[in-house]
């Protein structure tokens, strides 16, 4: 977006210098009063300025000069009321000169503080000095006023008052220009969105008013009534459709769906609508399908969501990270690439695990196949299984005919993706280990094996082990996805990734938001960094939303954070006391047990995560009691 702001005198040029910084926003910066601003603008809106913005007699000739949008920068009361400083009891005639738009109200300033005043409006920029001139002849010996009435009064000699524009009257025509730009490329934007959904629908559109004067033609209106739009916008519609019945929508107020009529030796079907404002009928639509044309258009489109891809949208690039901690993680996952055996991703729900897998994906040598996805806990086991191996003919009541791939076979030469591994049911996980053990699955109710080339990854929040303990996950299973393993830190454990995702977040939600929020205060931010993040990024992710959208100012403050715990939990987060602090000795215990656990019992691997070999790790296990 291009903003210009055109000051009319130097001192507001040299302000909106220092919003221009303290916004931090990319503002196009002149100087010129009057013709001289005027001049300017034209030469901005042939460049293709979306908004001007400029301030008293300036603002006026150019909003009348030029097409684009232009924000005024207000002159309040206030900014009046200062140059009347130090001038209560003035005996002598005051003369108020300017545009309308600056100098408005003067006259009861005039009354509070007992002053005589005359009030100079000043219409055009040539009659200026002759207004002033004129109210010197009445008397006057000051002059307070805009930049044409302040100059004016300097040339014939009188004392003179510029009334200036502060700070904040620039910043808020700044951000009210952006977001009038905001506004005005959504507007833009859906308008081109119409047009462009209008003129490639497959099916022919004519929108009239109510006098049957033709509005909207698209190209393939022009295909089935063989006649440019050119002209057939502005001319009424029975000069293109002959026997149209558009005029009985209009009358009825009733559609006609569905109705067959011949337009030259074309068969085609006609919708017709009327469009209706309250209660009034203000034109209609018809819409056209040449009915020859329909199986053809329909077979295309059954094709082309055959054949579309199933891609991978994230890279590595797009994990958003500080800490070291996420540094070995992804490090970690970028030599899993390479390979093609099965990882299994571990990870507190909203860590990034799915971010992860596509990643992995988009850097391996299958870049180019398929990325499957599917959630384990999402469907039912009768559907999840014919979501994953597919069924043949006849497999059971409604099944498709012709039978149904599953997503094995759609990512045939890719990857596919199992989130929340550890909630498939165990019916399932016996289907899955065999599929992974021969490459080869079976569509429900048939005989035949079908060959998959297949990378997977798994993804769980579940402890496994445990689950393995409990007999709700098969243990032959585990090892078979757990080839390759990444564990994804929670946010609680890196808590330096605030300083990254923070500003990340906050740029991409303002924005929607259609707000300039630079940052966040320190305040706030130590007011995050003291939450445990049960729901990690994602749930950061959340918070900061709804902090853009409460936000008034340029920063988050610590009122927009809290508002989170007064609809999650009423109170914020208490801080960990000095009671809950476990000995040292018990914290050791409690992590070595964990170790092992995450490990499958592989003490040598539990060693070398902990750091220590084995030795020493049987020594802590021997001295803590520690099971193996």
């Amino acid at each position: 977006m291009k903003i210009v702001l055109i000051a009319p005198y130097k001192d507001l040029l040299e302000i909106a210098m220092e919003v221009k910084k303290d916004l931090d926003v990319d503002i196009e910066l002149e100087l010129g009063d009057l013709s001289e601003g005027v001049k300017l603008a034209r030469e901005w809106e042939k460049k293709g300025a979306d908004v001007i913005v400029s301030r008293g007699g300036t603002y006026q000739l150019i909003k009348e000069s030029i097409s684009a949008p232009v924000v005024e920068i207000k002159v309040s009361a206030f900014d009046i009321l200062r140059q009347f400083k130090g001038l209560i009891g003035y005996q002598q005639i005051i003369g108020v000169a300017g545009y309308k738009n600056v100098i408005y109200g003067c006259e009861v300033i005039g009354e509070i503080l007992n002053l005589n005043l005359i009030k100079v409006v000043i219409e055009k920029e040539e009659e200026g000095p002759r207004q002033v001139a004129a109210a010197k002849e009445k008397g006057v010996s000051l002059i307070i006023g805009d930049t044409i009435g302040a100059y004016s009064a300097k040339k014939l000699g009188l004392e003179s008052r510029l009334i200036t524009s502060g700070k904040e009257a620039v910043a808020a025509a700044v951000n009210e220009a952006f977001r009038l730009a905001h506004a005005l490329q959504a507007e833009k934007e859906k308008a081109e969105q119409i047009r462009t959904i209008v003129d490639f629908v497959h099916d022919g559109i004519i929108a009239v008013d109510k006098e049957g004067v033709i509005s909207t033609y698209n190209r393939m209106a022009e295909k089935i009534f063989k006649k440019p739009a050119a002209e057939a916008i502005g001319r009424k519609i029975e000069a293109v459709v002959p026997n149209t019945k558009i005029y009985e929508v209009m009358k009825t107020g009733k559609p006609q769906i569905g109705e067959l009529q011949e337009v030259s030796d074309t068969m085609i079907a006609t919708n017709r609508v009327p469009i209706v404002v309250g209660n009034e009928v203000v034109g209609a639509v018809a819409t056209f399908q040449d009915v020859t044309m329909l199986q053809k258009v329909e077979h295309k489109i059954r094709r082309q969501l055959a054949d579309k891809g199933l891609v991978a949208v994230y890279k590595f690039d797009d994990i958003v990270f500080l800490s070291e901690k996420m540094k070995d993680a992804i490090n970690q996952a970028k030599k899993y690439a390479m390979l093609d055996s099965t990882v299994l991703i571990f990870g507190e729900t909203g860590t990034g695990k799915e971010l992860f897998a596509q990643s992995i994906h988009n850097a391996s040598r299958r870049k180019n196949g398929p990325f499957v996805a599917i959630n384990c806990a999402a469907l039912p086991e009768n559907l999840l299984e014919s979501e994953l191996f597919g069924y043949a003919e006849g497999a059971f009541t409604g099944a498709r005919k012709g039978g149904k791939a599953g997503l094995f076979e759609l990512a045939h030469r890719g990857t596919i993706f199992l989130d929340e591994i550890g909630e498939m049911p165990p019916g399932l996980q016996s289907k899955l280990l065999r599929v992974i053990q021969e490459r080869r699955v079976m569509r429900i109710g048939d005989d035949r094996l079908i060959p998959v080339d297949v990378r997977i990854i798994c993804a769980t929040n579940r402890d496994l082990v445990k689950m393995i303990k409990e007999g709700k996950f098969r243990e032959d299973l585990f090892y078979r996805i757990n080839v390759l393993q990444i564990n994804i830190p929670p946010l609680r454990e890196r808590k330096e990734d605030l300083d990254v995702l923070v500003p990340y977040f906050i740029k991409k939600y303002s924005l929607g938001c259609g707000k300039y929020i630079k940052g966040i205060t320190s305040g706030a931010m130590e007011l995050l960094k003291t939450l445990n993040f049960p729901g990690n990024v994602r749930e950061l992710e959340s918070i900061i939303e709804r902090a853009c959208a409460l936000c008034e100012g340029t920063l988050i403050d610590v009122g927009d954070i809290k508002f989170y715990y007064r609809e999650e939990s009423n109170t914020p987060p208490e801080k960990e006391s000095y009671e809950s602090i476990k000995p040292l000795e018990e914290v050791e215990k409690e992590y070595i047990v964990k170790v092992i656990k995450l490990t499958g019992g592989n003490l040598s691997e539990a060693a070398r995560k902990l750091g220590v070999n084995r030795t020493t790790l049987w020594r802590k296990l021997k001295k803590n009691r520690a099971p193996e």
